[in-house]
């Protein structure tokens, strides 16, 4: 395989580039159930494969098939309840406020609508003999499923890949003698779906999205699926089913649309569409759209890559390896899984796609978990907490696009709920971009989820220095900013401003009588500062005007606290030091926001304020969701402790944490949790938060030895790192724009450029300055002592 296009590629191979990464998923038997099957996607259409020999099984997913239609949840009523909940807020009667806003400040429906499959393609094989030799794979470099096993003497094998170049799904059967591949493939939905033969060749599944909450389900479906037989084959119809027998082989092609053309508008003609992207495909040959795939694919996931050192273990199939983990006897099983995870989130989220919801792309259920929606009080964020870090800026695209059709659903419930300019979105949405309360005051009553959500316009730009997509972006954050500037209130007590109402999302602040609305919780105080700051700092760089910049500096000298410390020495969740009537090991560290993915609180420069942090880590401990283990996996890295993150991340990859084949389990599966843990391996790494590299900020003793090649720091930095025993080895670095670049390692360092010595500066022991010209590579190496 070639090696990843990073510095490394202009500075030239080091020995460490002939390791072999680990990117493949294997099993010596097929799935038995979901959480088995293998993952294939193109940002828009999915399908996990099962990889059967009586019956190989597709489960289709399409990123805009969901229930309901366009709908606008803002009730009117909220207005006029809003002063009445703020003073019972302000007068301790949590019970009566969340009472008031569950009757008069929810969304209508109070429940928004799910993520819902298109159904699945069956392909059932008619020889019963037994099998042998078999082996299911995942490439994560290619994107390509494979199935291989023998049966009456010939050996069959089978590849499933979807393409983003062509927009279908490629099934390809071949056996190993002529005239061995047969089969019957079919469609079935859960779905009200039926089934039809458009031409000798094709079979078609018509049907509409499920009703759900009183919304009628308006989206509207089509999957075809051609049949391209090659040899002496026969195409036999059987119903709404299609028989091929006698064929060398078969190249199954399945396109998916649906009639969603906006968050608004359902008008689009799937029919149409489906009949142009397959008759597009038919007339390209197999081969050609499996090179076409693996160019498109590649371009992003060889950006990045992470290779560590084979342990006794790392040869097992995949199923076992997670069993094994907690031995020690597979150390790099870290690196697949850092590859798992980026490989999914470039299956499920490209430009110009849905972003990525709760299970990424992948559900198999009209009623998924949490309706598998955007969760926006931390799930969605940690989808995207790799994009920078992994090199996969494009693969966030989406959620820039999610944030500006917010802000135009935002608007609306801004003004008819609150009387506020700008925009608000709460802690959850769907494909409707719904922005009012859901789900009950005790989880929904949350305002801050936009503003979270904003953020990431200031941050891709320090990761990225692309101005025009600051610009295009500022509005958002003007907005958001603009409906805090109206909303928040001061406190009675403090003459402080908070937000009222909120709560610190899901956490009961007096866990025995249930009640989690308050008022000011620090997250929310934290993440205003951040917001104010980042739109702050985005005018300064566009030199857009005053803007709101004076109201703004005078709500940040008024904001209330975010970063108190309570009595048992802990960073307080609420202004109030309520932690000791809290439940305790809480999922949510909300709290912790100002560590990460906030850069406010770190060791080094807010030390008391990081020991309270820490506090906080400790009394949770490490009992945990999927999710909420992979933010504390980030969190300990910050911390700079690197072998309490290696713990963490043990814990993920564990049976009960891990399905076999890798899908993090909340339980039930949530995607977030593998994109979360590879920006926390990520962060063992590298830390670019707080103005400078910190290269191997949190390695742990478990991970002594490896190589990780295009990490992306903020500033536009690309870097490679190899360590061994420990230590640093050599780095190289590459600052896409040039400029001023401040390196921290434990222990002197040596710079070179390509030209020999580089000018570069000493301020401390361990930190370097260095003035980087852009795209030009620098070498790192580690000062050895005398």
């Amino acid at each position: 395989m070639a090696a990843p296009r990073s510095a490394a590629d202009a500075a030239g191979p080091s020995a460490a580039d002939a390791a072999e990464p680990d990117v493949l998923l294997w099993y010596r038997q097929p799935a038995r159930e979901w959480l088995e099957a293998l993952p294939v996607g193109n940002g828009r259409l999915g399908a996990m494969v099962f990889g059967g020999t009586e019956e190989e099984v597709l489960q289709l997913n399409e990123d805009t098939l969901w229930a309901g239609g366009p709908h606008d949840y803002a009730d009117p009523r909220g207005l006029d309840a809003l002063p009445r909940i703020r003073d019972l807020v302000f007068r301790e009667e949590w019970e009566q406020a969340q009472k008031l806003i569950d009757a008069e400040f929810m969304g209508i429906p109070a429940r928004q609508m799910s993520y819902q499959p298109v159904g699945s393609l069956r392909i059932t094989f008619p020889e019963p003999d037994e099998v042998s030799d078999y082996r299911r794979t995942l490439d994560l470099d290619e994107a390509v499923t494979t199935v291989g096993f023998t049966r009456g003497g010939v050996r069959h094998r089978r590849e499933v890949f979807v393409s983003a170049a062509d927009q279908v799904v490629v099934v390809r059967l071949s056996a190993d003698a002529p005239g061995r591949t047969a089969f019957t493939v079919s469609f079935e939905s859960p779905q009200r779906a039926a089934c039809s033969r458009p031409d000798p060749n094709t079979i078609a599944l018509d049907g509409v999205g499920g009703d759900e909450h009183g919304l009628a389900g308006e989206i509207r479906f089509r999957a075809l699926c051609r049949v391209l037989a090659e040899g002496r084959a026969q195409t036999h119809r059987q119903g709404d089913t299609l028989r091929v027998t006698g064929a060398d082989s078969v190249t199954l092609l399945v396109a998916v649309e649906t009639s969603h053309r906006s968050w608004q508008d359902t008008g689009g003609d799937p029919l149409a569409e489906a009949a142009r992207v397959l008759e597009a495909a038919a007339g390209v040959p197999y081969a050609t759209l499996r090179a076409r795939h693996l160019r498109e694919h590649r371009t992003l996931f060889r950006r990045s890559m992470l290779t560590v050192p084979p342990g006794p273990a790392s040869g097992l199939p995949t199923d076992e390896r997670v069993r094994h983990f907690g031995s020690g006897e597979d150390p790099r099983l870290v690196s697949l899984y850092f590859h798992y995870g980026r490989y999914l989130l470039i299956s499920c989220s490209r430009p110009g796609t849905q972003p990525a919801n709760l299970q990424g792309l992948w559900n198999d259920l009209m009623a998924p978990p949490w309706g598998s929606k955007y969760t926006i009080n931390i799930n969605t964020q940690m989808n995207y907490w790799p994009a920078g870090p992994a090199n996969l800026v494009e693969c966030w695209d989406p959620l820039f696009d999610l944030l500006r059709e917010l802000a135009e659903s935002g608007r609306r419930t801004a003004r008819v709920m609150y009387g506020a300019r700008g925009w608000v979105a709460h802690h959850n949405t769907d494909l409707w971009r719904g922005t009012a309360p859901v789900d009950g005051a005790f989880w929904g009553m949350w305002p801050t989820g936009g503003a979270w959500l904003s953020t990431a316009v200031w941050d891709r730009y320090r990761f990225t220095g692309d101005i025009a997509h600051l610009a295009r972006h500022h509005p958002v954050l003007e907005g958001a900013v603009e409906f805090f500037l109206d909303t928040l209130v001061a406190d009675p007590a403090t003459g402080r401003l908070v937000t009222c109402p909120s709560v610190s999302p899901e956490n009961a602040h007096h866990h025995t009588l249930g009640t989690s609305v308050c008022a000011g919780p620090a997250m929310d105080q934290q993440l205003l500062h951040d917001l104010f700051e980042a739109y702050m700092s985005a005018t300064d760089v566009l030199d857009t005007g005053p803007g709101v910049r004076d109201k703004v500096l005078e709500a940040l000298r008024r904001l209330a606290p975010g970063t108190r410390i309570g009595a048992r020495g802990q960073l307080q969740e609420w202004q109030r030091d309520w932690d000791d009537t809290a439940e305790p090991g809480h999922r949510h560290l909300s709290h912790l926001y100002a560590l990460h993915p906030g850069a406010r609180i770190n060791p080094r420069d807010t030390p008391e304020l990081a020991e309270a942090a820490r506090r906080v880590l400790e009394h949770r401990g490490d009992e945990a969701t999927g999710w909420s283990t992979a933010w504390k996996l980030n969190l300990w890295a910050r911390l700079g402790d690197g072998d309490r993150a290696h713990r963490l991340l043990a814990r993920l990859l564990t049976p009960g944490h891990t399905a076999p084949n890798l899908f993090d389990l909340h339980p039930p599966f949530q995607i977030d949790g593998n994109l979360g843990a590879v920006a926390g391996i990520a962060e063992m790494l590298l830390h670019s938060h707080a103005g400078e590299l910190h290269l191997l900020p949190a390695l742990p003793a478990a991970l002594p030895d490896g190589d990780v090649h295009g990490l992306r720091a903020r500033g536009g930095v690309e870097l490679d790192i190899g360590w061994r025993g420990g230590r640093l080895t050599e780095a190289r670095l590459r600052s896409l724009p040039g400029g001023r670049v401040i390196l921290r390692h434990e222990g002197p360092l040596d710079v070179r450029g390509p030209d020999g010595d580089t000018s570069a500066h000493r301020p401390e022991p361990d930190v370097v300055v260095l003035d980087a010209r852009p795209g030009v590579v620098y070498r790192i190496s580690r000062v050895c002592s005398p």
